[in-house]
């Protein structure tokens, strides 16, 4: 098994991400494009000491950019939406 600070990247911090958080207790990580369910859920539960019920990924494809004539693309990555325990949360920015 991999390190477990380096299968969890960032967690995404967004509108739906925190209706997600507070209604069906669901909270979304970008994590390394290797990993499996498995592997996400030891860590996560590892990390923040909280009970994992779920873990769905996708892989998200990277966007087409462009400068002037040069065409390229953002890099692939993976994102890990985790449903946890009834009771357990986690908490990214306490006290602001």
């Amino acid at each position: 098994m991999k390190n477990i600070y380096g299968i969890i990247r960032r967690p995404i911090v967004t509108e739906k991400g925190n209706i997600q958080k507070d209604e069906e207790n669901k909270v979304t990580f970008e994590v390394d494009r290797n990993v499996n369910k498995v592997e996400i859920k030891y860590a996560v539960q590892r990390l923040f000491n909280v009970k994992v019920c779920a873990v769905n990924t996708m892989r998200m494809t990277g966007k087409k950019k462009r400068v002037g004539r040069i065409v390229g693309k953002k890099s692939d990555w993976k994102k890990a939406v985790v449903t946890l325990k009834q009771g357990d949360k986690i908490e990214f920015f306490e006290g602001v």
